[in-house]
């Protein structure tokens, strides 16, 4: 399909006969020697007298020539392209951030698998999550990891195999023994400063209550929903247990309140599984659809004949003078 990209340029076509019709012609005065013998001069010189205005004439072929220059020029600034088909690309218009805690509380094995068979908490989380990141293939994603401090692992990518790859090399204790709940969100939070898209999601998934952050997690929390993010609390582990080892559920809790999120609580593989799969109903993917069609420009090709066609007529006017001049 063939298109003008400034088709308003086409209005300049008229504008040669505009200058020919309301502009004066150019005059041109030359001097010139009065003499009282001028008929003598004219007979011994054997010419004929004529008037001193001389009016350029111009033939048929020349203007047709520049009638035809004109419009090819107008036409290469209006600039003819060839569109092709239409392409529709579809990229993410949500950033998800995964928190993981990777405290010393997730190497207990008291973490019931699919199978039935207890399994290291850290192992039995991995595996689930493993499925949502899969399901998110329209999102971009990022995880975070966090101990006594916290760390981006993986940065925003639409690359899910990769991310899960950054996932499997996660060990508990990389972070540290401790809990910082408060520091992964804030570093969550400047992550999203990054990004372009309004629909910010945060999961963050912990067994432990927090006991060595430098920002308190209500803070954060109260940071995070005046930035627009929303946080999805995760609880594992046994809230029953004492220290490092008992989850804070009311804490969790208050923090999806905080920013609008919603708080589950996942005692084994089983209810783990559930849980993402409330949120992938909760929150399905978002995706920002744009169409535009390729083109190819074909201004080069009218320029290009103007070109020719004026080579061509002057080409030819001076052969046709030269030939008059030996007659």
């Amino acid at each position: 399909m063939l298109d003008l990209a400034a088709p308003l340029l086409l209005l300049l076509l008229p504008a040669p006969l505009l200058v020919w019709r309301f502009v004066p012609p150019h005059k041109d005065r030359a001097r010139a020697v009065r003499v009282p013998f001028f008929r003598r001069l004219t007979v011994a010189a054997d010419i004929t007298p004529q008037a001193g205005t001389v009016v350029l004439t111009r033939r048929k072929l020349q203007m047709v020539v520049a009638t035809l220059t004109w419009f090819l020029i107008v036409l290469s600034l209006a600039r003819p392209e060839r569109l092709g088909e239409p392409v529709t690309t579809e990229t993410s218009a949500r950033d998800i951030v995964l928190a993981l805690d990777i405290s010393g509380s997730m190497d207990e094995r008291d973490f019931e698998g699919t199978d039935g068979q207890l399994s290291q908490r850290l192992e039995a989380v991995k595996d689930v999550l493993k499925g949502f990141i899969q399901s998110r293939s329209d999102d971009r994603i990022s995880l975070i990891i966090f101990g006594t401090r916290a760390f981006v692992q993986a940065p925003f990518t639409e690359d899910l195999d990769s991310l899960i790859g950054f996932l499997d090399q996660t060990e508990v204790g990389m972070a540290g023994p401790n809990t910082a709940l408060g520091d992964a969100i804030g570093l969550a939070i400047r992550s999203f400063e990054a990004s372009d898209v309004e629909d910010r999601l945060l999961l963050l998934l912990s067994d432990g209550a927090d006991t060595s952050s430098r920002m308190t997690p209500a803070n954060a929390a109260d940071i995070a929903a005046n930035r627009g993010v929303i946080i999805t609390t995760i609880g594992v582990g046994d809230p029953r247990g004492s220290g490092e080892n008992r989850v804070d559920l009311d804490l969790l809790e208050r923090i999806a309140n905080q920013t609008g999120g919603t708080y589950f609580y996942a005692d084994d593989a089983a209810a783990l599984e559930q849980v993402y799969q409330q949120i992938d109903a909760q929150t399905p993917r978002l995706v920002s659809t744009q169409t535009f069609r390729p083109s190819d420009s074909l201004a080069h090709i009218p320029l290009g004949l103007a070109t020719v066609l004026v080579l061509t007529l002057a080409a030819y006017m001076t052969l046709s003078t030269r030939r008059r001049a030996r007659l």
